[in-house]
């Protein structure tokens, strides 16, 4: 059966991560800049070999102090490691519409094993013939695994940022002639 290869469309897609902030309210950001294709036997998505790439420096919370914080050496360190990356090694439905993904997270200069759930949100034609296929994907790292150490206490002895970081993904992909 022949290899199809797919490319995310960024004007479709989003990549966004959520942290907890002093332990009672989440902080949601984003990479505004990312690449990702798939390859797939056919049009089945099961088996798909799926590589992704984000620009560290693309990150953006909505607050351009924090923006530049998390760019800055106390966490991703943007000059030494631009980029986090992900390549899987095994996607396996587990159910009509569900998927694992399991690959390996680059991020600050530490590769580990990560699942993802991927919920498949189905296949269309838009309105100039491109052939798309929708996902959404959810996953939890902890940061201070990758390296992302810096933390902090407030007087009341209040953790600043979690060590829990929400990954949430709605990505779609265009079929490559």
């Amino acid at each position: 059966m022949a290899t199809t290869k797919w490319v995310i469309d960024p004007m479709h897609s989003e990549l966004q991560f959520k942290v907890k902030h002093l332990v009672i309210s989440t902080v949601t950001g984003s990479f505004k800049s990312f690449t990702g294709e798939a390859e797939t036997e056919g049009e089945d998505f099961a088996d798909a070999k799926v590589r992704f790439s984000a620009d560290i420096a693309s990150i953006d919370t909505g607050q351009e102090g924090r923006d530049e914080h998390l760019k800055g050496a106390d966490f991703f360190d943007a000059a030494q490691y631009p980029q986090l990356t992900f390549e899987s090694t095994s996607m396996t439905k587990t159910g009509d519409d569900e998927y694992k993904l399991v690959g390996d997270l680059t991020l600050h200069g530490v590769t580990k094993p990560v699942t993802l759930n991927v919920e498949f949100g189905g296949a269309t034609s838009d309105f100039y013939g491109n052939f798309k296929a929708g996902f959404d994907v959810t996953g939890k790292i902890s940061r201070k695994e990758y390296g992302l150490t810096w933390s902090g206490i407030t007087e009341a002895g209040s953790v600043v940022v979690g060590d829990e970081v929400k990954l949430v993904a709605s990505v779609q992909f265009a079929k490559q002639a």
